[in-house]
């Protein structure tokens, strides 16, 4: 019996070539049972006028199912299901049953409920998506992406894509980090001391599980990222937060009985300072008075394109004191979810064990993909093209605060991808995020990066790694005038 050619059809938002979108088709209809074994497709003919594409396309798509033993060929007399072709799934549904689990005292650890609020998945069907850490894909290198992704694909990189590494990393990205990345932050690391992870909070989150218990003590900054006040919190250690000012994290305002203090010295979280020498020695003194380690955040230093970067702290430490904590998914896309940490052999060998005890490494494709990206060259002139783009974005930024009023808490002057704001008194910054949804316009409330129980309501960061210069003004035009009409209005917060 012949399928009709009307059982056929393309999905029209179906991703991929007509040629992979036809054998997704036939071949999701072999494996959910619509086309049985021995039943004959239509021919390459009728079913190409039917769908609209030239019949070489089919004949292609045909030709790939019969390779992969989903069709045969039966001389003159067409294609057909084949009798070796997956089958799908037989199962006897289970009769309708009710949780009777008392999962709020089955449940000895709760990790949901943290301060890390969650960010729309929509955000870019939005005309002025002001978010921090989205990529833009109008700068993105998709086609030597996509070329090195092929390359780490080939025979001569078999093993680096199918191999357990067990708790080893790719040696060429270890390599690439060592002769090459850490060395412009002035750092030497050798391969032992260095560690790939799922992105930066992987990475703090295996420091935090190393370094801390329920008896030691942590000093974070306040603000903070708030992920890792998430994570923290988690690992039921003592946690102190440490108010910073202009100037970043004060090494002084920081208590004799911490165990490790977080900093993002390079560039503040969210407040863009930059901490300076002087400080970023005092803060070195301070940690070895009180016999203290140091986890440094290096996030976002490939975005200095007003000036120079300042040397990272690890590079100032004669003590081992300092552990280093990279990421390649700010500057490539976050999505990617690779990282890495720097530091003593014996506190990497220790986050090494841990690792490989949770999620082995990360994959080899990924990871030899990204080392092809860097080492011909491809993400050196990435980083060039955002920081151009960044910088004409940062300058209408600027232009159209000025222009609108709004007020900035922090800019950073190295350069970045964010400003961090303050509204006025009393206007509560999560329901102005709310109203401006409303008019296309999104941006990050700031409560969530603060702790304790008197969280300032009026902060808020507004990104411009994700909007197009040309939309800019406009955007901060209707958030003036929001924040206008809520003062009018008394919107405001108790």
């Amino acid at each position: 019996m012949a399928l009709p050619v009307e059982t056929f059809f393309l999905q029209p938002d179906a991703q991929g070539t007509l040629q992979s979108q036809i054998q997704q088709m036939i071949a999701q209809g072999i494996l959910s049972g619509r086309f049985q074994r021995g039943e004959k497709l239509p021919s390459t003919r009728k079913l190409a006028v039917h769908l609209g594409v030239s019949r070489i396309t089919v004949t292609i798509a045909y030709t790939e199912l019969l390779a992969n033993d989903y069709l045969n060929s039966r001389g003159r007399s067409g294609y057909f299901v084949s009798e070796n072709a997956p089958s799908p799934p037989v199962f006897t549904p289970s009769p309708d049953t009710q949780d009777a689990v008392d999962w709020t005292r089955a449940i000895g650890q709760r990790f949901s409920g943290g301060v890390t609020p969650s960010k729309p998945q929509d955000w870019s069907q939005y005309r002025y998506p002001f978010v921090y850490g989205q990529a833009d894909k109008s700068l993105f290198d998709h086609a030597n992406w996509r070329l090195c992704a092929l390359q780490a694909l080939g025979q001569r990189d078999f093993d680096s894509m199918t191999n357990d590494y067990y708790d080893q990393d790719d040696p060429q990205l270890i390599e690439f980090i060592a002769r090459h990345t850490l060395p412009r932050r002035g750092i030497t690391a050798a391969p032992e001391q260095i560690l790939i992870t799922m992105g930066a909070q992987n990475a703090l989150w295996l420091t935090a599980q190393v370094l801390l218990t329920q008896r030691r003590r942590a000093a974070l900054e306040d603000p903070c990222y708030h992920a890792l006040r998430d994570i923290l919190i988690q690992s039921r250690c003592h946690v102190t937060p440490v108010r910073v000012d202009r100037d970043g994290l004060p090494p002084e305002a920081i208590p004799h009985d911490i165990d490790v203090i977080f900093t993002t010295p390079s560039h503040q979280c969210p407040t863009n300072a930059t901490m300076p020498m002087p400080r970023r020695r005092a803060l070195l003194e301070r940690a070895r008075e009180m016999d203290a380690i140091i986890v440094e955040d290096d996030y976002e230093f490939e975005t200095s394109f007003l000036r120079a970067p300042s040397p990272a702290l690890k590079s100032l430490d004669t003590d081992g004191r300092v552990i280093y904590v990279g990421s390649f998914s700010k500057s490539l896309f976050p999505g990617l979810r690779l990282g890495y940490l720097v530091g003593s052999e014996p506190f990497i060998r220790e986050a090494r064990a841990l690792r490989a005890s949770v999620l082995r490494h990360p994959p080899g494709h990924i990871q030899r993909t990204a080392s092809y990206f860097l080492s011909l060259g491809h993400y050196d002139a990435l980083v060039r093209r955002m920081g151009n783009a960044l910088h004409e974005r940062r300058a209408k930024m600027e232009e159209a605060i000025a222009q609108t009023g709004l007020d900035i808490a922090g800019q950073g002057a190295h350069g970045g991808s964010s400003f961090w704001m303050r509204a006025p008194e009393g206007i509560d910054t999560k329901i102005l995020a709310a109203r401006l949804r409303t008019r296309g316009v999104l941006i990050e409330p700031g409560h969530s990066f603060f702790g304790g129980d008197e969280q300032p309501q009026n902060f808020y960061r507004l990104g411009y790694s994700s909007i197009p210069a040309s939309r800019i003004p406009d955007g901060l035009q209707a958030l003036a005038s929001e924040i206008h009409d809520m003062s009018k209005a008394g919107y405001i917060s108790a």
